[in-house]
């Protein structure tokens, strides 16, 4: 559903969301002969809502331009901003033990089929990704029988499957090995309820898929409160989850309400979707909330692991991406996550891969 940054541009021809996407992205020392050391950026200018919490609880009070929204009965506030009618921020929406929950789920049974993933395209429905990673698995192309062959076509579809040799063996006998670990690194995304047709660039409510968890749907009805007109109860119907490691480049979302994105290839839709609810988890991001414009100048803001954002109304048609997530101890603030899921070795797995990963839940009322 996400897209990729613009080519390259001059600073003449580049929007404000594009600017500021530059301004905030992940750039290395390419002085330093030694390892590798990230550009130093000013983070000065970038909204921090915990900070704005803290005060809150504090004072009772909040700065210009953003006001708290109350009486929803949530654990914690809710602020808005009064430029951008709409857009709702959770912040520690989740507790450390929700977060944990959703990670495992994230990992291991959201991207189970007959959900989609961004790997599917290539290798058909992989079960089971995340504990080949574990167990060092690895993933080879099927060697069809002449009979199979001449049966099939030229044009049949490729039959991957995982299994526990050596990629190194398998090398030469005509396959492809990968191992499931480079597979986990590299999936960028999973949908979970109402799948959607690329061809006919809708919802398709035959198609075949596991609906979305009835906790995590018990939990969206009650953080999306905020944002629901007085009566009407929000509903959700579809999902995708993001997975944002290391090297992965920025993402920005094109107009919600007019477009879906897979493939980084934009596709109008027709489908009314409203929300979306989205759950951070892991490091810590930038997230950038412009206007209905590219070249709006667009709001910077810390994203840590447990918030949640809404974005409803007019809010569903701003411009809006992470330019950059950070993943070194110092600023990826997952200390809490990281002692909690220290507590048991089965966890271990986990923390790993969330030490340098962000993931993203979204979720949507489709009808």
């Amino acid at each position: 559903m996400y897209g990729d940054g613009v080519a390259e541009d001059t600073d003449t021809e580049r929007t404000a969301f594009r600017k500021a996407e530059k301004k905030y992205k992940l750039y290395y020392d390419q002085s330093s002969r030694k390892k590798k050391k990230p550009k130093p950026v000013d983070l000065s200018e970038v909204a921090d809502f915990k900070s704005i919490l803290d005060s809150f609880r504090r004072t009772g009070k909040t700065p210009d331009g953003v006001h708290i929204k109350l009486g929803d009965n949530l654990d914690s506030p809710v602020f808005g901003l009064d430029n951008h009618p709409g857009f709702y921020f959770i912040p520690e929406a989740l507790s450390i033990e929700e977060q944990c929950q959703w990670i495992r789920e994230c990992l291991t049974s959201f991207p189970q089929p007959p959900n989609r993933t961004n790997h599917n395209a290539f290798y058909g429905p992989i079960f089971d990704l995340f504990a080949a990673a574990q167990e060092g698995k690895v993933l080879v192309e099927e060697e069809d029988s002449p009979e199979e062959l001449e049966c099939l076509g030229s044009g049949h579809a490729q039959s991957w499957k995982l299994r526990d040799e050596n990629p190194i063996s398998l090398k030469g006998n005509g396959r492809k090995p990968i191992l499931a670990s480079v597979l986990l690194r590299k999936l960028r995304w999973s949908t979970l309820g109402l799948q959607f047709d690329w061809s006919k660039r809708n919802y398709d409510v035959s198609l075949p898929h596991n609906k979305i968890p009835e906790e995590l749907c018990r939990l969206s009805k009650k953080l999306a409160v905020p944002a629901m007109p007085i009566g009407e109860v929000f509903r959700p119907e579809a999902a995708i989850v993001n997975y944002f490691g290391l090297g992965i480049k920025s993402f920005i979302l094109y107009i919600p309400s007019l477009y879906l994105c897979a493939a980084l290839i934009f596709i109008p839709i027709s489908c009314k979707l409203d929300g979306p609810l989205s759950f951070s988890l892991g490091c810590k991001a930038i997230f950038l909330l412009g206007g209905k414009s590219r070249d709006d100048e667009p709001l910077a803001m810390f994203l840590r692991s447990g918030d949640a954002v809404l974005m409803a109304g007019e809010a569903r048609e701003c411009f809006h991406g992470v330019p950059r997530i950070f993943t070194d101890e110092e600023h990826s603030e997952i200390a809490a996550l990281e002692k909690q899921l220290s507590v048991s070795s089965s966890d271990r797995c986990f923390l790993d891969y969330i030490s340098s990963s962000r993931i993203n839940i979204n979720i949507r009322q489709v009808f």
